[in-house]
């Protein structure tokens, strides 16, 4: 069983390349995007470790659609607010960075053979912007969003990711943000987590270290564990893209392990 290498081992092991990894986000509370917190701390870190890629496809747990895929063209694609009030300065937060709509077209073409069409009316929702504007607070590298088709199979989501897998050597890093554990009915604020969230999280964690991408493609999405883990799958999927992008010249690194609100995994993966 391979062992995935350790968040320092990274930044010594990382250089810049014209190959980037493929990422995926926990990410949680919006707040963590303007309070300190360690989750937040990590995105920063992971920021200035990784090569600095050309362009960024962010597939978010926000963005759904049904029967059909969608890529943001836009050149400059807005900051969407999709909360409720949890509070007035997050609705102040803006993340002006470009769209990069030559890029956008170019994923698009290598879904040509799927239900793929551009749009322009998304930008960038806070499953994008609450990740980003830790990860490169400048906001000075191009972003664009691809929707998840929330009618696909499990194994089908793996499969659009894998068809994306020739972006990684044209500079773009592709970054899914959701969260392994997601049920916010059952939130709980003080300091236990639940049994069935630490086991659907170590679930998934040895599933990726163990490169068995196909139990998580199949898991029984009708059983108690996984109804428990996740009411509605969708913040898992954005996992599920970026596996599909994986080969056997990339190396794990889990960080982020944790659970917060007692449901909530904000365990994060890179493959690089």
């Amino acid at each position: 069983m391979t062992q995935p290498i350790t968040f320092d081992a990274l930044q010594d092991r990382l250089r810049p390349s014209d190959r980037m990894p493929v990422m995926f986000l926990g990410h949680g509370n919006p707040l963590n995007a303007i309070t300190d917190n360690p989750w937040a701390d990590d995105w920063e870190a992971m920021g200035r470790a990784l090569p600095r890629p050309r362009a960024i496809l962010c597939i978010s747990a926000h963005w759904m659609t049904r029967g059909e895929t969608l890529v943001d063209v836009q050149k400059e694609p807005p900051t969407i607010h999709d909360f409720g009030p949890i509070s007035p300065r997050l609705f102040e937060v803006q993340y002006p960075a470009p769209g990069d709509p030559e890029t956008a077209r170019a994923a698009l073409a290598l879904l040509a053979d799927e239900a793929c069409h551009g749009s322009q009316e998304w930008g960038l929702d806070h499953g994008a912007w609450s990740v980003l504007c830790r990860l490169y607070p400048e906001a000075d590298v191009p972003v664009f969003q691809m929707s998840i088709d929330i009618s696909k199979s499990f194994a089908d989501q793996i499969e659009t990711g894998r068809r994306l897998g020739a972006l990684r050597d044209q500079g773009v890093l592709v970054l899914g943000s959701g969260n392994i554990v997601h049920n916010l009915p059952d939130m709980q604020f003080d300091g236990g987590v639940y049994d069935w969230a630490e086991e659907f999280d170590t679930l998934v964690a040895q599933a990726l270290v163990d490169r068995d991408f196909d139990r998580l493609a199949g898991v029984d999405r009708d059983s108690a564990l996984f109804r428990r883990a996740h009411p509605t799958p969708d913040h898992l999927m954005p996992a599920l893209y970026c596996l599909g992008l994986v080969d056997n010249r990339d190396t794990l690194t889990l960080f982020n392990e944790g659970i917060d609100l007692g449901c909530t995994s904000m365990r994060s993966f890179l493959f690089s």
